[in-house]
């Protein structure tokens, strides 16, 4: 494991933390200092006496995945309209003191096959449109310092990352126009495999045409221009072969955008303790790693719930075919919404796991890869009712840290969970890319200057 002294990095990314109302009292945090002078395990002590309350109001929380755009667009949701069966909206932000978080540019592969493209770009105008309709409570955010800017001016700090490959369809130039329009991460793959990097959703299947190595060629320009421009690479979603072939790619820290531990829930999507420290040391030679963003969904962070999601999936997978073959009879587009609301109603007959089943998987990556190496990508929209108990949107954050405090995480601890450890990774991604920028470097799918000619 790296050894990395992100205190002081994490550190000078709060500026306006100095603030008195944001910050615990002054007695607070000079005991926990002592205390913490007095420990060398970062996580196995005696919770310290500061009141999680105040320590989440202080902290700058961000969370790394959402899937609210599909509701912009197919339901003409808006973050001032009440939930509605829904997990974020303006109101919950503010109760959770949620200081930012990317929205979700994901394009169903099935449904959008064919337009791929234009369905990314109304979902990234449907999210300009919410910072546009919001601008004294929504700052549309493309960096870390616009994301400490919002902080200061009380705003939400709102980003973008597509989710799956598949949006640039095959296309550099579509990649650096979706960087112009706002977009700051991009996950390799959904749970579909693209033609340059594999999917853990499709893998094991033999009928999908998978690369060699995890990457084509091609993927390994994608993974490298993303470096340049700035876009950090996010391994949600990847095959394990595509993870270790990224990882000796990539020359920035990669995150993993809404994933959870394999160890205690056994889902292809998870990540093994091999991938977790792996992700943990990613980057160059100087680089201070990776983090990897919990997913709140049920069937990610308990076994129990995922055991009884597989037994339910034939009866799923029938009422799903059933809905589409009905709305192709009445001569009608079944949207996303519609499959999802069908697979809530479903998956509502499965009993919610505990909230120590999302706590137990921050407890254990935070174990394996390091404190400085886990964060939250909620899933939030994206994952309907099937979060834990006591988690029903994003109003309901302040429980996590509640919940890490009374396991004795102290209140830096939190603060990197919350959003420090993201902030620092994105840091790095930016400075890696001003480098790369000022070099000159062929592409790999171009003649290479070290090629020599085949006898």
């Amino acid at each position: 494991m790296k050894k990395a002294a992100v205190a002081a990095v994490v550190l000078s990314l709060f500026p306006a933390m100095s603030v008195a109302q944001q910050t615990p009292p002054k007695s607070e945090v000079a005991r926990e200092a002592q205390l913490s002078k007095t420990r060398h395990d970062p996580i196995q002590r005696r919770t310290p006496a500061v009141n999680s309350a105040a320590v989440h109001r202080a902290a700058i929380v961000i969370d790394t995945h959402e899937d609210t755009p599909q509701r912009f667009v197919d339901e003409h949701f808006d973050l001032s309209d009440p939930l509605n069966g829904g997990q974020i909206d303006l109101d919950a932000i503010h109760k959770g003191n949620l200081s930012g978080s990317f929205m979700s540019i994901w394009v169903e592969p099935d449904l959008f096959q064919g337009h791929y493209a234009r369905r990314t770009l109304e979902l990234i105008d449907a999210v300009r449109q919410q910072a546009v309709k919001h601008p004294d409570q929504i700052k549309l955010s493309t960096s870390v310092e616009d994301i400490l800017a919002a902080h200061r001016e009380h705003k939400y700090a709102m980003l973008m990352g597509i989710e799956g490959g598949h949006s640039i369809e095959d296309s550099l130039g579509l990649l650096r126009t979706y960087y112009d329009l706002g977009v700051r991460y991009m996950t390799l793959t959904w749970s579909n495999s693209n033609g340059w990097a594999d999917s853990s959703g499709d893998d094991k299947d033999p009928k999908v045409k998978h690369t060699e190595s995890g990457l084509s060629e091609f993927g390994k320009d994608v993974v490298y221009e993303m470096n340049r421009l700035g876009m950090i690479v996010d391994i949600s979603h990847v095959s394990d072969k595509t993870f270790y072939r990224t990882l000796i790619i990539t020359r920035a820290p990669v995150i993993a955008s809404h994933s959870a531990a394999r160890a205690i829930c056994d889902a292809p999507r998870n990540m093994t303790d091999d991938m977790l420290r792996a992700a943990a040391n990613s980057g160059g030679p100087e680089s201070k790693g990776g983090v990897i963003m919990v997913n709140f969904y049920s069937g990610f962070i308990s076994q129990a719930y995922r055991d009884a999601q597989i037994k339910q999936k034939p009866e799923v997978d029938k009422a799903t075919e059933e809905l589409k073959a009905k709305f192709k009879a009445e001569g009608k587009e079944i949207t996303y919404s519609d499959l999802e609301k069908l697979q809530r109603e479903m998956a509502d007959r499965i009993p919610r796991p505990p909230l120590s089943a999302l706590i137990d998987n921050i407890d254990h990556i935070a174990k394996v890869a390091g404190i400085d190496h886990v964060g939250l990508g909620s899933d939030f929209d994206g994952v309907s009712g099937q979060l834990p108990e006591g988690i029903d949107s994003a109003a309901d954050l302040p429980k996590i840290t509640a919940a890490l405090m009374a396991r004795g995480y102290s209140a830096a601890d939190c603060d990197k969970i919350l959003g420090g450890n993201f902030l620092r990774v994105f840091k790095e991604v930016e400075a890696v890319s001003k480098q790369l920028q000022s070099e000159s470097r062929p592409q790999i799918t171009d003649k290479q200057p070290f090629d020599k000619p085949k006898k």
